[in-house]
Order: C-alpha cells, then sequence, then structure tokens
C-alpha cells in the first residue's frame, strides 16, 4: 500500500497533477513512440491515438487510482484494473513493457510540470505508478495462467469459415482454428483481439466482442465498419475487415479475454443495448442457450430502425429458445417491426417503458451516453450500482469517473 508520506504528497499534488494529466498524456504518448515507434506495430490502436481518447483513459485510470489510494490505503479500484487488465492480456502485454512506460511517463510529468516536480513528489507518484504496474502485473499473469497461455503465445491463426452481411455497415465472421493446439471456450461476454496488417506493414489491433457460445473449433465475432466524418476518418481495420476479408483467408485472434462476463447467481437477468452494443448480448444469449438455461431473461435493445439491428435474427431465435425469455425493442425511426417481438417503442429506450424483475443483474453496452443514461434510470429505480456492468468499446473513458464517484470517501 502507499506509504503514509507519499500518500500526504499525492493528496496535496492530486489537483495540480490532474489538471494537467491530459496535457502529460499527450507529452508521454508522443515521446515514448518517437522513441519506441515498434509500440505502434500491433500494441497500442493508432486511430485512438490519433483521437486522443487513449490519452484521456489514461489520465483519468492514473488519477482514479492516485485517488483510491489516499482515500483508502486497504483496497485497490479492482474493477478499474480489472478491465485494464483483461484489456493488456488480450494485446500480449508483457511485464518489462511497464518499465518502457514508466520512463517516458515521468520525462512528461517533469517536462510538464517544471520545478513542481520535486524529489519528494517525484518519489511519490512514482510509487503510485509501480503500486498499479505491479498490481496490473500480477492480475495479468494470473489470466494467462487460467488461458493456459504466456503473453508470445496469446496469438493464434484462424480461417475464415464464412461471412454474413448483417446490415448496410455489420459484419459477421465464423472462424475456425488452423491448427491442433487445445483451445479453451470463451466466457460469455468476453472478447477478441484481431491483429491485422495494414497497407503500410504495421499491424492493428482492434477487440471484437464474441457473438455466438464457441466450441473451441470456431468462433464467430461481429464487425461494425466505422464510417467517418468531418471530425474524424473511416476506421482502418473495420474498413479493411468489412471489405477485402473473404472466405479462406486467415486473420490472427487472441485467446478470449474480457471481465464484463454473466455471473452463476441465477437471478434474473437484463440486457440493455444500442447499435453495436448488441454484440456481447448476443453472446451471453447464445451462452445461456447452449446452458439450457431457465432463468428470466429481459432483452431491451435501442437502434435507428430495425434493418439497422445487427443480429436480430439470432437475438431473437435465442430468446425464444428461453423459457423466460422477452425482446423489446426502441427505433428512433418510428415503432415498427416484422420480427415479431414482445414489444416495440418509437424514440429512446425508456426502462419505465417496460416492467423489469427485482433482484435481476443488468449488463449494459452501446455509446456511453446511452450507458450513463440508462445507468442514472436504474440507480433512481432503485437497483444497486453493484448489480450493474457495462462494456466500454474502445478506451474507457467512463472507468475512473465510476471508481472515483463510487469510492466509499469520495
Amino acid at each position: 500500500m502507499l506509504s503514509d508520506r507519499s500518500r500526504d504528497v499525492v493528496r496535496a499534488t492530486l489537483p495540480v497533477v490532474s489538471r494537467h494529466l491530459p496535457e502529460i498524456a499527450r507529452r508521454f504518448y508522443g515521446h515514448m513512440f518517437a522513441a519506441r515507434p515498434e509500440l505502434l506495430d500491433g500494441v497500442f490502436n493508432r486511430g485512438n491515438q490519433a483521437e486522443g481518447t487513449q490519452q484521456v483513459a489514461l489520465a483519468g485510470s492514473v488519477v482514479a487510482f492516485a485517488a483510491a489510494l489516499t482515500q483508502d490505503t486497504e483496497q485497490l479500484p479492482e474493477h478499474l484494473l480489472q478491465r485494464v487488465a483483461h484489456k493488456h492480456a488480450s494485446l500480449g502485454i508483457h511485464p518489462d513493457q511497464y518499465a518502457i512506460v514508466h520512463e517516458h511517463l515521468f520525462w512528461a510529468i517533469v517536462d510538464v510540470l517544471g520545478e513542481a516536480v520535486t524529489a519528494d513528489v517525484a518519489a511519490a507518484w512514482d510509487e503510485v505508478y509501480w503500486l498499479m504496474a505491479y498490481a496490473l502485473v500480477n492480475q495479468e499473469r494470473g489470466l494467462y495462467s487460467a488461458r493456459g497461455v504466456s503473453p508470445e503465445r496469446v496469438w493464434r491463426e484462424w480461417r475464415v469459415e464464412s461471412r454474413r452481411q448483417e446490415t448496410d455497415d455489420v459484419v459477421t465472421f465464423v472462424v475456425r482454428r488452423t491448427d491442433h493446439r487445445s483451445v479453451r471456450t470463451s466466457l460469455p461476454g468476453q472478447y477478441v483481439t484481431v491483429k491485422v496488417p495494414m497497407p503500410d506493414g504495421v499491424h492493428q489491433p482492434r477487440q471484437y466482442s464474441l457473438t455466438r457460445a464457441d466450441d473451441g473449433e470456431t468462433r464467430q465475432f461481429s464487425v461494425r465498419r466505422v464510417r467517418g466524418g468531418a471530425e474524424r476518418p473511416d476506421g482502418e481495420v473495420s474498413t479493411l475487415l468489412c471489405e477485402t476479408v473473404q472466405v479462406g483467408d486467415v486473420l490472427t485472434m487472441s485467446v478470449p479475454f474480457g471481465d464484463v462476463v454473466l455471473d452463476d447467481s441465477g437471478r434474473p437477468l437484463v440486457f440493455v443495448s444500442a447499435g453495436i452494443g448488441v454484440t456481447p448480448m448476443a453472446g451471453m444469449l447464445s451462452h445461456l442457450v447452449a446452458a439450457g438455461s431457465q432463468l428470466e431473461v429481459h432483452v431491451l435493445h435501442a437502434d435507428v430502425e430495425e434493418r439497422t439491428f445487427a443480429l436480430r435474427e439470432q437475438v431473437l431465435a435465442d430468446v425464444r429458445r428461453l423459457p423466460g425469455g422477452t425482446l423489446h425493442t426502441w427505433y428512433e425511426r418510428g415503432a415498427e417491426s416484422t420480427l415479431g417481438v414482445d414489444g416495440v417503442f418509437e424514440g429512446l429506450l425508456d426502462v419505465d417503458d417496460v416492467d423489469l424483475p427485482d433482484g435481476a443483474g443488468y449488463y449494459l453496452c452501446g455509446p456511453l451516453p446511452f450507458m450513463k443514461s440508462v445507468r442514472s434510470a436504474l440507480l433512481t429505480h432503485g437497483v444497486p450500482a453493484r448489480d450493474i456492468q457495462y462494456e466500454v468499446f474502445g478506451p474507457d473513458l467512463w472507468a475512473a469517473d465510476l471508481v472515483t464517484e463510487e469510492s466509499p470517501d469520495a
């Protein structure tokens, strides 16, 4: 735990570090990639770097971790650490890479804060960094061990067996393993990292939720093509996958990871999603069907219209296979449906439109504003925060806020 001396220093300097951390993170990444450009090949998502979202996520997580250490020296922000550790494990991160990050991060801290970084300040934040790093290394070691792999053996090749155009922008891929190494099945809700060689020779990693229960021989995931606009370009990996990858092509994928998985408490389940956020929900539903579940399960999904609802036929078929399953949809362009769902509404998803079971576990996935709105509504209805899990695609800009907001001393 953080020493008493360092805790006092961190508590006193937390406001100024927090205020400057976005700039520290920006300079840190620039400095690190200039010195170690190989880290952009297969480790860091350069799309997130261009947008600055990775820097914001780093800033929030470091501040949250430091704040937690100053508030309760006996308790680490486990939710935040688990989320980062799973993402790192899916990329095959090595323990020695933390030393590289440390070198360039502390260069950036001094570069931004200058003389304010006294020997005591540097020592205190150094202690924070290594406490966080060692906690992550230990969690990642456990994740690798549980999957029976090392960082180097996270990756393997899979051949595309089929591809299906779900919507104008979403393609579902089914892949089959190409070797005889043992494969452990995924847990419901997990994702894989797909590492794709780009035209310039740089490998880019992206995480995609597994959308069907797997048997170790095949896996299914769905990709939404990210279309650009005035402020961002088209997604380079999603465009390549959706436009060029065909049956017979080989993809490099990680073993499954992800901390948002179904619990086995036997209570009712409520899945709430919007847009491509349906993908982890589809995976969970498929696992429930494969297990012959008798649980009460309610699926609430929001989309632009029915034809943009990816995996809709699979989701409905799985809901109908569950004795206590229901599916309700909300469409921005009108309450019209040919699916035969249990309820269809016009406009934004509103949990007040449906009757929800007492004591349920909730799983959310979709755009961040959507999840914040749904979570707030559920909390207002008395759902405990501990019963609401969420999955964020890309850097988790929300995790640090939740850790800080819900700290017992915050």
